[in-house]
């Protein structure tokens, strides 16, 4: 035997328990890298806002507490809306149901000639099996519910607060990394870090002023229709169609189209109409103007990289997607140089 084998196995043995820990490790921690890459690009977003404030000689951290502040208030208040909204319809729908079910079966009797009774279809479906089993399964999905909630709002704080010590001790912490480096990696890593600033925060302005202009102009139409909830439906339109990639847009337009339907088919159409319009509106005039100087992406690589941030981190991915290829489409530009076009044929 080669005098070399055992110690190569020896060390094959130690590669690989090596990697099984590393496995190990990054399996558990997943959750927390996750919210650390979340809280890095929120803590981008909001650090213009912070500088702004710090230079006219706030505190960094007075000014990051005061801008996250805003922001939880901002999405305390979206989620009563729609919270208010929600129950009112589902008051109304209890409500109604009885008088509904009654004109289904009036309609059943006279179509199909029937005798279906309300009071025994009304008996059968509260002595049902079917009905039992299913709530016996919504009891037990309760308890499921709140530890999501619970889950969902301890992982909010954790957000929450490494957003806050990344924005303000921003500063501090680029000094930190860059005293770790070489001074032409320091330039870089400075170059990246503005270009991850400059992208992620001006993608998140332009977002929230279409979501303000969307919004207000959708209020005015459902307003003029005489559609309940107009405020929260506007503000419903802005945020999701803005902020949600892809789907945004048909998730936003379809609770206004139904809220209006139960009202007037007739308003359904015209708040469809206006839908669609305004979207082309905004993809061809208004996205454009507003985009051009912050996140200045192709449509198709947009959607490219929201499907691969899915793909690789579900929801979150998808949120963090066009701000990460933003910053990423910057940071390679400031590298690649580019020549004169000569040739016709490229035109």
């Amino acid at each position: 035997m080669p005098r070399w084998l055992n110690r190569a196995f020896l060390l094959a043995l130690v590669f690989v328990a090596c990697f099984q820990f590393a496995h190990w490790v990054f399996d558990r921690l997943i959750g927390l890298l996750v919210n650390v890459l979340v809280s890095f690009f929120a803590a981008l977003a909001v650090e213009p806002a912070v500088d702004w404030m710090a230079r006219r000689g706030m505190r960094r951290g007075l000014a990051t507490g005061l801008v996250l502040l805003l922001v939880l208030i901002a999405g305390g208040g979206f989620l009563l809306a729609l919270g208010s909204l929600l129950v009112e319809q589902l008051t109304t729908i209890g409500h109604n149901l009885p008088r509904d079910v009654d004109k289904v079966v009036l309609w059943v009797n006279r179509t199909f000639h029937t005798r279906v009774d309300t009071g025994d279809l009304r008996n059968r479906v509260l002595h049902s099996g079917w009905l039992r089993s299913h709530l016996l399964n919504g009891a037990g999905s309760v308890v499921g519910i709140s530890t999501t909630v619970i889950g969902t709002v301890f992982r909010l704080f954790t957000i929450l607060l490494f957003t806050f010590y990344l924005a303000a001790d921003g500063p501090r912490l680029r000094r930190s990394l860059c005293s770790m480096l070489p001074p032409a990696r320091q330039a870089e890593v400075l170059r990246a870090w503005d270009i991850a600033v400059v992208k992620t925060g001006g993608y998140l302005y332009s977002r929230a002023l279409m979501a303000v202009i969307s919004g207000v102009a959708h209020y005015i139409l459902l307003q003029l229709l005489g559609v309940p909830f107009a405020p929260a439906l506007g503000v419903w339109v802005g945020l999701v169609s803005q902020f949600i990639p892809t789907v945004g847009t048909y998730l936003a337009g379809a609770l206004p189209i139904l809220i209006a339907f139960t009202r007037d088919p007739w308003d359904a159409l015209w708040v469809l109409v206006f839908v669609v319009v305004y979207q082309q509106f905004e993809n061809y005039l208004l996205q454009p103007r507003i985009t051009a100087r912050t996140v200045d992406i192709h449509p198709a690589v947009a959607f490219g990289s929201v499907i691969a941030g899915t793909a690789l981190l579900g929801v979150v991915g998808a949120l963090i997607a066009i701000p990460a290829t933003a910053t990423l489409q910057g940071f390679f530009s400031a590298y690649v140089r580019r020549y004169e076009v000569i040739d016709q044929r490229a035109e």
